[in-house]
């Protein structure tokens, strides 16, 4: 695809990621605690639904993979949309807990089809010499879903009730989502061929996706993927009431998951206006250190009022830029033309890792220590995922030489 077109691509394409993250992933938290009165549950409980639906967005993320290697992005994204926007509907009517699992399991279904590794795929296939831009660009809108939809769905739930402010998320699935993606995403490249890394040969023998399984590289990023996408999975889900523990008034309570998405957004403009001047690989060393450096100080500092503002801005920062850490990585380190395949692999590892993380966080919250417990445990992993990082950083840069 022409160079030319990238901005405007990526633009379209990222208001559906902007709807999706926002109408599902950063609305749950939202949804605990009226779900929690309504069918009865404990916290643990309800964090099981969150760990469900990100475990079927595993199990689908390789099937997806392959689908999207072949050409099929334009069926399997809009699909996604109308599946996702069917579960929204049928979660308004939703009476047992039973059913509220069920819902879970079929939205993160959906999640594999819409969120940002099909995405990514996406548009590393059709920008393969200027991919980092185009996910860099894609992430801008995306980024502020937590800033437009926590509020936004917090306002519809205040006037409509739980129920209905889901149909209207349902709404903005099935009218915008979906027609986005059946008009945007025509003219998909039929294989991924021509796609070599430019750091490969151009008369080298194309490399089968086995090949790279036998190297120390992709298990490293493996780990580096598993560590670090459970330490984002578990935060979201527990973000509201993490910081009402803090002190923090109802509003602010609100307000500072809601500009997470901004600062995530600052971080990524960062990235953006200055990465042609800084080397990409060192970059990628120390913006994962962001995270760690965030939970410390909400350790050292105490749950308190401004331990928890630096620790939203660190946090917000790192996560914001290590969405692109995590989304090129594969194909700066491991290989760029079976991108979606590889990271389609770790689906199951890393749905397993994000399942589990949301559980666990509600398991280790006790009423006398809240959730101290649980950001130690965000913290060795953290760390253990950046260093995993630069091992396979290392070795991949040695094997070039």
């Amino acid at each position: 695809m022409n160079a030319s077109r990238l901005p405007s691509f990526c633009f379209w394409l990222s208001l559906p990621q902007l709807i999706t993250w926002g109408s599902v992933f950063y609305t749950f938290s939202l949804l605990m605690t009226p779900l929690e009165a309504a069918l009865g549950m404990s916290r643990a409980e309800s964090s099981l639904a969150f760990s469900l639906a990100l475990l079927a967005e595993g199990l689908m993320a390789y099937l997806v993979g392959r689908w999207i290697d072949a050409g099929h992005e334009r069926v399997v994204m809009s699909l996604g949309s109308l599946w996702v926007g069917a579960g929204l509907v049928a979660h308004g009517f939703v009476e047992s807990v039973a059913g509220f699992y069920a819902m879970w399991v079929w939205l993160g279904l959906g999640l594999a089809a819409t969120l940002y590794t099909p995405a990514f795929a996406v548009v590393t296939r059709r920008f393969p010499q200027d991919f980092r831009r185009a996910i860099i660009t894609l992430t801008f809108l995306g980024g502020l879903a937590s800033t437009v939809f926590i509020p936004l769905f917090a306002w519809w739930m205040d006037l409509w009730g739980w129920r209905h402010a889901l149909w209207a998320l349902a709404a903005l699935q099935l009218l915008v989502c979906a027609p986005l993606h059946g008009w945007l995403l025509r003219g998909a490249p039929r294989t991924s061929s021509h796609d070599r890394p430019p750091e490969e040969s151009p008369k080298s023998r194309p490399v089968p996706v086995r090949e790279h399984l036998r190297n120390t590289p992709f298990w490293l990023l493996a780990l580096f993927m598993v560590l670090m996408m459970s330490v984002t999975s578990a935060l979201p889900a527990h973000m509201i009431a993490l910081l009402q523990e803090s002190g923090l008034s109802p509003t602010w309570v609100i307000a500072i998951p809601a500009a997470m998405g901004a600062i995530q957004v600052v971080g990524r403009l960062v990235l953006f206006v200055f990465e042609r001047h800084w080397d990409v690989h060192t970059a990628n060393r120390w913006i994962p250190m962001l995270i760690p450096a965030g939970l410390l100080v909400l350790l050292l500092g105490g749950l308190n009022p401004v331990a928890s503002l630096v620790f939203v801005v660190l946090y917000g920062l790192g996560n914001g830029m290590n969405t692109i850490v995590k989304g090129t990585a594969m194909a700066q380190y491991v290989s760029q033309a079976h991108v979606g395949q590889l990271n389609g692999l770790l689906g199951m590892p890393i749905a397993l890792a994000r399942a589990a993380a949301p559980l666990t966080l509600g398991l280790l919250w006790s009423p006398a220590q809240g959730y101290t417990l649980a950001l130690w445990w965000l913290l060795t992993a953290s760390v253990l995922g950046t260093a995993a990082l630069w091992m396979a950083q290392n070795r991949a840069m040695v094997a070039r030489r």
